[in-house]
């Protein structure tokens, strides 16, 4: 190994090992190794500027094809097309959280089911899927945990199962589309998919997941949920869903923006629109119509996990301008010996081991380049690959309680209304379901590619 590639290796463990261990915030642990990553190996080691710049992409922003693509082109270095893409959709989620708008979803489930514990516990987990395939998971999940736990304290039953499956039902749900999980953001816009490609690829796959992951979780908790089905249920006491609507104005405003959202993502690979060029102009109209409110809204964007990407993308960067992600990449092929079904096999169930510890998102951008070079080297469909790391990714994190940002968030928002999650009760149930999930998905990928 070179002096370049040695020291792009120890930063990028360097870097993981920090993340798990959560000491420092992630953002700084990545802003630093992408730093060193610029200074020493590609700055002292390689002596190479072209690298530096070809790491920072900014040149990017003046290209036709970061705006309005008609040809696939290749992805190198900082993905700007995901960080403009997921902080537009950060501002349209705060302005609908602004208007009220889950909260009020939430409700009008409940009284559409007339607060019945196990009606809600299944709807609730559909609607968990199904907004986590538009929305990121991490906003999904805590307005509809902090709802299940006012309904708890209202209903009388323990919200803890009814969580859990939330959390399973968001991560699965973000699989399905290209703008559901973060991994699949960068994994669409570093290879060149659409939303469509992933809403029939692993879309189905989640569907399928979803009906199964509903049944076997149904029957893992209803005992713990039917304890008070019996007790008959005064509506008059629960808060009505108007009420949750703070400006009707801003509220009919959300929607509208949420629908034009879900339109450009599905027609983008006809309108040849980016999610670039959709997640600023998404940002620009949620901005005009909030007037008054759009610096609180600009002010309430996470930061912290934009520039977690940045730094992210640019260690990736040093691996693979070293030739390190290609050395991976030459190593899964020979121990897999030109075998699809093992190549296939060894992408899921490594992606999903990996993320249920690591985080998923540095995971998947280490992992597109190596399946690029895979699928150069064996002669294997890229979209294959591409659609078994998504589903790896997405799906292991699920397992843990640390596996993915929605579980975090999922099991914080129970212990600080004093339900707390350890690991063997998240386990118990969420682990099985995540290898009932991997295996229903590995036949999938059987089936479909093979």
């Amino acid at each position: 190994m070179t002096t370049a590639q040695v020291f792009a290796v120890v930063i990028f463990v360097g870097m993981f090992i920090m993340i798990v261990l959560d000491k420092i915030e992630r953002h700084y642990v990545t802003l630093g190794s992408g730093i060193l990553t610029l200074t020493v190996v590609f700055g002292i080691c390689m002596k190479n500027g072209t690298a530096i710049m070809d790491t920072l992409a900014l040149k990017n922003f003046a290209s036709k094809d970061f705006w309005y693509q008609v040809t696939e082109s290749e992805s190198k270095g900082i993905n700007w097309a995901t960080i403009i893409f997921i902080a537009g959709m950060m501002v349209m989620v705060e302005g609908m959280a602004k208007a009220g708008f889950f909260r009020w979803l939430c409700m009008k489930i409940a009284y559409l089911v007339k607060c019945r514990t196990i009606p809600i516990f299944i709807t609730f987990m559909v609607m968990s899927a199904f907004l986590s395939m538009f929305i990121d998971s991490i906003t999904v999940i805590m307005f509809l945990a902090a709802v299940t736990v006012e309904l708890a304290s209202l209903l009388k039953f323990n919200p803890v199962p009814m969580i859990l499956s939330e959390i399973f039902c968001a991560n699965l749900g973000g699989s399905a589309t290209m703008c559901g999980d973060p991994p699949n953001i960068i994994i669409g816009t570093s290879l060149g998919f659409s939303f469509f490609d992933f809403l029939t690829n692993t879309g189905l796959c989640a569907g399928i997941c979803l009906v199964v992951s509903v049944i076997f979780l149904y029957f893992a908790f209803r005992k713990e949920l039917a304890g008070n089905t019996s007790a008959p249920v005064d509506m008059s006491k629960f808060p009505k869903p108007s009420e949750a609507i703070t400006n009707k104005k801003d509220f009919a405003i959300s929607c509208i923006i949420f629908a034009c959202a879900v339109i450009l993502l599905v027609t983008h690979a006809t309108t040849h629109l980016t999610v670039a060029t959709i997640g600023l102009f998404i940002a620009a109209i949620t901005l005009i119509a909030f007037g008054k409110h759009a610096l609180e809204l600009i002010k309430k964007v996470d930061y912290k996990t934009l520039i977690f990407f940045i730094g992210l993308f640019i260690v990736v960067s040093g691996l693979e301008e070293t030739g390190i992600l290609k050395l991976i990449a030459n190593f899964i092929g020979d121990i897999s010996g030109g075998n699809i079904k093992l190549m296939i096999a060894i992408i899921l169930w490594v992606s999903a081991v990996a993320s249920a510890f690591v985080d998923n998102i540095p995971f998947a951008a280490t992992m597109v380049p190596i399946i690029q070079s895979l699928a150069e080297t064996s002669g294997v469909p890229i979209s294959t690959l591409a659609w078994s790391l998504a589903i790896g990714t997405d799906i292991g994190g699920s397992a843990t309680p640390i596996g993915a940002s929605a579980n975090v968030v999922g099991t914080s928002v129970a212990q600080k209304n004093g339900y707390p999650i350890g690991w063997g009760r998240y386990c118990k149930k969420i682990a099985p379901a995540t290898v009932i999930v991997l295996a229903i998905s590995t036949v999938y990928l059987f089936v479909r590619y093979l």
